[in-house]
């Protein structure tokens, strides 16, 4: 039997559809950027061996590249991550109410007035295009090639 809800039950309902919890630890589930941003000290900046700096250049320099990149990211994430949000979600909004309510139409209106060309087509061919192929097949069925060698 179905489950009958209240009408505040059911806006619960709705509005859960519409929201979901997000994971504040795995912030890319899907690995899009897995290859792209996993940007590392040591994929940057590396000495081969006999020219080595002071170590403890090498240490600061690690801690300084580790330390700013992620205070950078940090500092334009808290700038710029809400309006950029707001741009990237009314763009994606964009592509899907042109592709919901004008390409997709658009497609389907083509798919059915084709058809009807399509089927005008296949009948002018029928009608002129088969008696004169068959009459062709019918003049050229009676000719014959021989391959003689010639010495």
């Amino acid at each position: 039997m179905a489950e009958e809800h209240s009408p505040l039950e059911e806006r619960i309902i709705i509005k859960d559809q519409h929201t979901k919890e997000i994971d504040l630890v795995n912030r890319d589930p899907k690995h899009i950027n897995e290859d792209v941003v996993k940007v590392d000290f040591e994929d940057v900046i590396a000495e081969p061996v006999g020219t080595y700096s002071f170590d403890g250049v090498w240490k600061t320099s690690y801690t300084t590249f580790t330390v700013s990149k992620y205070w950078c990211y940090r500092l334009l994430s808290a700038l710029l991550g809400i309006p950029l949000a707001v741009f990237w979600g009314f763009l994606f909004a964009l592509i899907s109410f042109c592709h919901i309510w004008a390409v997709v139409p658009c497609i389907k209106s083509y798919l059915i007035e084709i058809q009807c060309v399509s089927r005008i087509y296949s009948l002018c061919i029928h009608t002129f295009c088969d008696p004169l192929f068959e009459a062709l097949s019918k003049i050229c069925s009676n000719i014959r090639v021989a391959v003689r060698k010639e010495i």
